[in-house]
C-alpha cells in the first residue's frame, strides 16, 4: 500500500451506522464510478467521530463521462457546476456531489481557473487544510497526503503546504481558518497560519461581501466564539471586517446569558456603528438587515422588555413590535443588565412569544366612512385615539375606539 494510504475498515462501517441510506446510495455510485472517492469533510468528520452531512466525492473521470455513466445506470444527475467539474447525483432523494479532479491554472485571490487532472495528490494539494485534503475509496483505504489524520487527532488546523500560498490563491481561506480552528482546533493556533494571515489580511478587501458574510455568519453562530474573535483581533482581521469597532465584552455578556446561537443577534451586539451601513457593506438579506437594525437599536433608545413589566406594559410592547423582535431585544437587555442566565427573563420570553399581538381596531377609513373629510385631522385623530388605546393596555375594543375616534375628529 502507498505510504500516503492506510486501510480503515471501520470508516465506512461508521458511515453505514450513522447514515445507512447514504451508504446504500454510495454503493450505487461506486458500482458505476469505482475509482471515485469520498473527499473532504465527510472523511474528516468520520475520522473525528463527528456527525456527517454532505457527501462530496471526487473522480478522475471528466464531467461529461461522469454524467453519461450515472445517467446510463438510471441515476438522476444534475449539472450543478460544470465549470468547476461538479455534477450532483441524486439517489433516493439524497444529493451526492461528484467533482472531477482539478488543478489550478490561474488564481487571483478570489477566483481560480481550473483544468482537469487524474492526479489525486495534485487535487489534494489545492485544498485549504490538511484535515480537508483526505479521501477514501470504496475499498476503505484512506489517502492522506499531508498528515490530515494526525492533525484531526491533535486538533491542529494547518494549511496544506505554504500558508501564504494558499491564502494568495483565495483570501477567503483566512476566515475559513478561524472557522475550522473554532470547530476542530485545540490549544494554540498554527503559528505559520497566523503569521500568514496577519501579513495578508488586506486580501479580504478583494472578496465579495457575500462570501465574507457567508463565512463570518458561520463563525458567529459557531463554537469557541470569544477565543476565535480574540485571534481575529490579534491578526488584524476583526478590525478589517468591523472597522467601526467591536464590543467583545458586550458579546461575552450575551453569550453568558445562554442566548441562542443566532449570527445576526451576535453581530448586532458585537458591532458598533450604524446598522444600515453595516448591513449594506456585508450585503445582508432584507430579513437579516431588519433583524440587525432591531438588535442594534435596542442598545440605544428602543423600548426594552423587562421581567418587571406588568401585563399592560407587555401588551403595549407587542402592539408596536412583533414578538420575535422583542425576544431578541430581551436577550440584549438581559446581557446588559444581568449578564447571566435568569428564569425570570426566560419566563418573560415565553410569555411574549405566547401572547396574541394586540391590533389597533380602527383606521382612517372608519372616519372617512363616518363622513369626516380627508385631511390632516384624520391622522391626528387616529394618533390621539391610538395613544389612548395604548395607555389603557391596548384593551379597548373596536366599538369603544370608534366612539373615541369620532369625538377626537369632531372640531
Amino acid at each position: 500500500m502507498a505510504a500516503d494510504g492506510y486501510r480503515d475498515d471501520r470508516l465506512l462501517e461508521r458511515l453505514a451506522e450513522a447514515l445507512p441510506e447514504a451508504r446504500a446510495g454510495l454503493a450505487r455510485i461506486w458500482a458505476v464510478l469505482p475509482w471515485a472517492r469520498l473527499v473532504g469533510g465527510v472523511v474528516r468528520d468520520l475520522i473525528a467521530g463527528r456527525p456527517v452531512s454532505d457527501m462530496d466525492m471526487a473522480t478522475p473521470e471528466a464531467p461529461d463521462r461522469v454524467m453519461a455513466a450515472l445517467a446510463g445506470a438510471g441515476i438522476k444527475v444534475v449539472p450543478t457546476g460544470l465549470a468547476h467539474g461538479t455534477v450532483t447525483a441524486v439517489v433516493a432523494g439524497r444529493p451526492y456531489e461528484v467533482t472531477t479532479l482539478r488543478r489550478d491554472e490561474r488564481t487571483d485571490g478570489r477566483h481560480a481557473v481550473v483544468a482537469w487532472t487524474d492526479d489525486w495528490r495534485e487535487d489534494a494539494a489545492r485544498r485549504d487544510f490538511t484535515i480537508n485534503a483526505m479521501s477514501c475509496g470504496c475499498d476503505g483505504v484512506v489517502h492522506d497526503y499531508f498528515g490530515g489524520r494526525a492533525d484531526v487527532r491533535a486538533g491542529h488546523v494547518r494549511f496544506v503546504g505554504d500558508a501564504a500560498t494558499r491564502i494568495h490563491e483565495d483570501a477567503l481561506r483566512i476566515l475559513r481558518f478561524f472557522r475550522f480552528h473554532a470547530r476542530y482546533g485545540r490549544g494554540e493556533p498554527d503559528g505559520a497560519a497566523m503569521a500568514a494571515i496577519t501579513a495578508l489580511a488586506d486580501g479580504l478587501a478583494r472578496l465579495s461581501a457575500e462570501r465574507v458574510w457567508s463565512e463570518l455568519r458561520r463563525i458567529l453562530a459557531g463554537p469557541a466564539l470569544m477565543p476565535t474573535l480574540e485571534l481575529m483581533a490579534q491578526s488584524g482581521v476583526l478590525a478589517r471586517l468591523l472597522p467601526e469597532g467591536a464590543d467583545r465584552p458586550a458579546l461575552e455578556c450575551l453569550l453568558a446569558t445562554g442566548a441562542p446561537a443566532e449570527a445576526v443577534l451576535r453581530l448586532g451586539v458585537l458591532a458598533r456603528g450604524e446598522a444600515g451601513a453595516l448591513a449594506a457593506r456585508l450585503r445582508l438579506s432584507r430579513a437579516e438587515a431588519l433583524t440587525l437594525s432591531s438588535v442594534m437599536s435596542s442598545i440605544g433608545a428602543a423600548p426594552m422588555p423587562d421581567p418587571a413589566m406588568d401585563d399592560d406594559a407587555r401588551r403595549r410592547l407587542l402592539a408596536d413590535e412583533p414578538a420575535d423582535v422583542l425576544v431578541r431585544r430581551s436577550w440584549v437587555g438581559q446581557a446588559a443588565r444581568l449578564g447571566r442566565p435568569s428564569a425570570a427573563w426566560d419566563a418573560l420570553r415565553r410569555d411574549l412569544a405566547a401572547r396574541p399581538r394586540p391590533v389597533f381596531p380602527v383606521a382612517g377609513r372608519d372616519l372617512l366612512a363616518a363622513g369626516v373629510a380627508p385631511g390632516p385631522r384624520v391622522g391626528q385623530a387616529l394618533a390621539e385615539v391610538r395613544a389612548w388605546w395604548m395607555a389603557g393596555g391596548c384593551r379597548a375594543d373596536r366599538k369603544a375606539c370608534l366612539a373615541r375616534l369620532e369625538g377626537a375628529a369632531t372640531p
